[in-house]
């Protein structure tokens, strides 16, 4: 497994070296670090990063009653596009997406549709595995307030 430095993974993810050195004090980015105290990123740290930021970075939103927040998804295909209609009618939804010129149409508890708060023109992500579909929301990543100082 190839070690990379800060600054060769920080091209490899397109971000700043200096935005890379926050997320690895934050704690975001696993790293190991050399006798002489300097960060390595693994390739597979490279590779879930990606995964992660894949189109645009943002993490959901975590509602009060929310389990816990999902980092990552097994699933690789996903769809991009905003929710185009919603229909409830007992236990199951119909939830229709607007992917592109393209529709996809996924049956889903009426439960998940409450818990993800789906309105018609919201943005949702469709990921397809196998015959599943499911239904997903991205919210913002939340910016840090405050910066850290660098370690010497």
């Amino acid at each position: 497994m190839a070690q990379l430095t800060v600054r060769a993974a920080a091209a490899r993810l397109g971000v700043g070296y200096s935005t890379l050195k926050q997320w690895i004090y934050q704690g975001r980015v696993r790293t190991t670090q050399t006798a002489g105290g300097h960060h390595r990123v693994a390739d597979a740290e490279i590779d879930r990063l990606t995964t992660r930021r894949e189109p645009a970075a943002r993490v959901p939103a975590r509602p009060a009653t929310s389990p816990g927040l999902i980092v990552s998804l097994s699933g690789r295909n996903r769809l991009h596009g905003f929710v185009d209609e919603v229909r409830i009618d007992g236990l199951l939804g119909q939830v229709r997406l607007r992917i592109g010129d393209q529709t996809l149409t996924a049956v889903i508890t009426a439960d998940a549709i409450k818990e993800l708060r789906l309105r018609r023109g919201e943005d949702a992500v469709a990921i397809i595995k196998s015959t599943e579909v499911m239904i997903a929301r991205e919210a913002e990543i939340p910016s840090p307030r405050t910066r850290r100082k660098s370690r010497r």
